[in-house]
């Protein structure tokens, strides 16, 4: 039986350093810690035996998928932060498409990288986070297959860390503009848990559904089967809450990727890694004290919006506070009046889908055995009518046995962020700021 609902919160402190860095497109980048350090009380063991009937609800060909919101949707999830998901308890094929990955020399063996003191992803001396070998955004590096700019004239518009409650001024808003506008929501997927009223939402508009890791980490920290484990699991629930779309999109929490986490995701689970080229440090504006204010960002939009249009705009956003939302309500109308072509991420750069295997929210999906399977799809999904049904919404707008994810305010890290060093001869001021977001986090207590 499902546990009851338990609400947990607490007051987290965390240091925020914000590195300037001299670039063409003048984005700022944080590098501090960002991890969703929050209890949780869960049952010693989240996964089901094999004879468990669960296991039926995730039976690929001619499966049916259970209404979001049910005990039935919510079953068979790792926990949220502060725990992770256990790499022993997933899905064979993960690992095994990994295996394979890592035998053809498709994931470079680059170390794992530490925190140091200050929050930033460090790396074992003799690897260059610079360097071809390693190319770390963190420090600036761009690996050529992933996606920082837009197209000369565009934004793509894209939100982290939903689904949350914030999400539903900002759909409202879009909802209420003349002409139909579609963004991207990159998800963490303990939210999806908690907020399905708000995930249905998003999906039903035929906004694109992205991932953004289970629970948040910074991936150059995690080993290989770690990052199999974030990328799988988001991609997991995204896949059973859209009748069986499999997201084509991932964003790294603040900006942390390299060769190998870029590599694992795209030969695992053929995602495409997006980071971005501005940001507005929208997360911090419920930090104590704030890490900028609506005034700043309202400056800096101004500047960005006004200014060159190539490359285009690809700006780091969130759905994590009204206040974060209200930022981009007060842009929006300067992206239009300057004559931006907005829109998500699939329809400025994707060729209008967001999935591995169905060419929109509303078309037919190429059924797959496996999430891994829908790369060999080679990015080509069919465009004919909807011939599959995503799963209908369940009378409530909650997941049973879980609390909707509020995530804290969380430093991310500017597309073409810096390299945590400072530059002599373009010395800068070191912005620091340590400050207290209270986060209430999703507990799903699942049958034992």
């Amino acid at each position: 039986m499902l546990g009851s609902l338990t609400f947990l919160s607490l007051s987290l402190t965390v240091s925020a350093g914000l590195v300037p860095h001299d670039h063409a497109h003048n984005a700022r980048h944080d590098h501090s810690q960002h991890d969703h350090d929050v209890a949780r009380a869960l049952p010693g063991q989240w996964y089901h035996r094999d004879d468990h009937p669960v296991h039926a609800l995730f039976r690929r060909q001619g499966e049916t998928f259970p209404a979001i919101g049910t005990p039935e949707w919510a079953a068979g999830y790792p926990p949220g932060p502060p725990a992770f998901p256990d790499t022993t308890k997933m899905p064979v094929e993960w690992l095994n498409a990994l295996k394979d990955a890592v035998a053809r020399g498709a994931i470079p063996n680059v170390p794992i990288s530490n925190l140091s003191s200050e929050g930033v992803p460090t790396y074992p001396a003799g690897a260059n986070p610079n360097g071809p070998e390693v190319c770390s955004a963190s420090y600036g590096c761009r690996i050529p297959t992933d996606l920082w700019d837009a197209p000369a004239n565009h934004i793509a518009l894209s939100f982290d860390d939903g689904p949350l409650p914030p999400s539903d001024g900002l759909l409202s808003f879009l909802d209420e503009q003349k002409e139909k506008v579609t963004v991207t929501h990159f998800m963490i997927g303990a939210n999806i848990l908690g907020q399905p009223a708000q995930f249905k939402r998003m999906f039903e508009r035929g906004d694109d559904l992205a991932v953004h890791t289970w629970s948040h980490p910074l991936m150059t920290t995690q080993s290989n089967e770690q990052v199999v484990a974030q990328l799988g699991w988001t991609m997991e629930i995204i896949y059973r809450s859209t009748g069986g779309r499999v997201a084509k999109y991932w964003r790294p929490p603040q900006g942390d990727s390299d060769t190998r986490t870029s590599a694992i995701a795209r030969e695992v689970f053929g995602l495409s890694t997006v980071i971005w080229n501005r940001e507005t440090s929208d997360w911090s504006l419920g930090a104590t004290p704030p890490g900028t204010t609506v005034a700043k960002i309202a400056t800096s939009m101004n500047e960005w919006l006004t200014g060159p249009k190539s490359p285009g705009l690809m700006i780091l956003e969130h759905e994590l506070s009204e206040e974060a939302v209200g930022t981009f309500k007060a842009a929006y109308p300067l992206m239009k009046s300057n004559g931006w072509t907005v829109g998500s991420l699939a329809t400025i750069m994707g060729n209008g889908t967001a999935y591995q295997n169905a060419a929109s929210d509303t078309s037919e999906v190429v059924r797959v055995a496996n999430i891994v399977d829908a790369k060999k799809l080679n990015g080509k999904p069919p465009g004919n009518v909807n011939t599959v049904s995503a799963p209908a919404p369940a009378a409530s707008s909650q997941a049973p046995g879980s609390k909707a994810v509020q995530s804290s305010a969380k430093p991310s890290g500017s597309a073409a962020a810096p390299a945590p060093s400072k530059s002599a001869n373009s010395a800068r001021t070191l912005v620091g700021s340590s400050f207290s977001a209270l986060a209430a986090v999703a507990v799903l207590a699942l049958w034992s």
